[in-house]
């Protein structure tokens, strides 16, 4: 599939449980490459399935199957609505991260559901998917993986920061790409808010109400993964296992974890970049929390803090994920040992191709 243009769409799903992001996607070489977002939607998880992907993080083989045949069937009925309510009729490829269950590399395991050959079948299109299980065959982290995006995509930043279920930054440093995941953002952020009955805090608005807690503030950086070096990556395991029992180890109200979490946050990320200085564009969901991005530019007044449009904001992964299909489909190299661990750059991700 070696060609000047793509068509593609890009379908992502992050460990905050937001929902499926489908992005129409175009995507052209002239000396570099080009993009256009064009159709978007994000489909809201139902309650029993976030329930469901919550859970399988502690579900035994057998139910982990049977719930990757179900997902990949819901998947497959999302994107056919996606492309029958957008009336797409022309498309190279659907690009598909899936949705992560399990992330262990340290173990030589990732599992990201939804990626079985059925869903080419069920859509009767050629599909790209499940491209972190052979970074981590490699020795890598199997993320992050977005940098070759970054890289290739977004050239005139100096740092690309994602603010999803966790955070993770991009930069250039001597010629190499470097990135790594830096903490959880809202996958504890939602966490708290939906102990009050709600999807998240608009803005950061329960956030600044609160106070600093600096028992938790000091406990929280002193985990031993903010130590570590890079390439390094974090799952829900992380959450749940070195996080949560820390918070929920004081009595704290809610308002006061939240505000001393987005200060974790922050500071976290201004310590994890080398130069504070130059352009940082923020995507993902915590883009929208202006008490949050109040706190980062705190913590590095030297530095542009760029917020871009909304459907790169909110559609910056489903895009990239789009334009790794769009070079495996090339086999051109889509990961970056520099930034996973692995042995060697590679071209990585399933293809299905559909049957004609």
């Amino acid at each position: 599939m070696f060609k000047d243009s793509y068509k593609v769409i890009g379908v992502m799903s992050g460990t905050s449980l937001d929902g499926i992001d489908l992005a129409y996607l175009f995507f052209d070489y002239t000396n570099q490459w080009n993009f256009q977002i064009s159709h978007t939607a994000t489909i809201p998880y139902s309650e029993k399935w976030k329930q469901k992907l919550q859970a399988a993080i502690h579900f035994n083989k057998k139910e982990l199957d049977e719930l990757n045949v179900a997902y990949t069937q819901y998947l497959a009925d999302v994107i056919q609505n996606f492309i029958v309510s957008n009336q797409i009729d022309a498309i190279d490829a659907i690009c598909s991260h899936g949705h992560t269950i399990l992330h262990q590399p340290q173990n030589g395991f990732t599992l990201q559901i939804g990626n079985l050959p059925m869903l080419s079948q069920l859509l009767n299109q050629n599909i790209v998917c499940d491209f972190r299980v052979q970074d981590v065959e490699l020795g890598g982290q199997g993320a992050p993986l977005v940098p070759i995006g970054d890289e290739l995509l977004f050239k005139e930043y100096d740092y690309c920061l994602n603010l999803g279920g966790f955070s993770n930054v991009s930069f250039n440093e001597n010629g190499t790409r470097l990135a790594f995941d830096i903490s959880p953002v809202n996958t504890v952020l939602n966490f708290y808010a939906n102990t009050l009955g709600l999807e998240y805090d608009d803005a950061g608005k329960i956030a600044k109400s609160g106070k600093i807690h600096e028992a938790l503030f000091q406990e929280l950086n002193a985990v031993e993964f903010y130590f570590k070096s890079y390439p390094k990556s974090l799952g829900m395991e992380f959450v749940n296992q070195s996080i949560l029992p820390i918070i929920q180890s004081k009595t704290i109200e809610t308002d006061s974890v939240l505000y001393t979490f987005v200060e974790h946050i922050a500071f976290q990320i201004a310590k994890a970049l080398p130069n504070k200085t130059g352009k940082l564009l923020v995507t993902g969901g915590g883009a929208y929390n202006s008490y949050l991005l109040e706190r980062i530019q705190f913590y590095l007044p030297k530095t542009e803090i760029i917020v871009p449009d909304t459907k790169v904001i909110e559609f910056k992964e489903a895009l990239i994920f789009g334009f790794l299909g769009v070079l495996r489909l090339r086999n051109e190299v889509n990961v970056l040992s520099s930034v996973t661990g692995a042995k060697e750059n590679h071209s990585s991700g399933k293809i299905f191709f559909k049957t004609v």
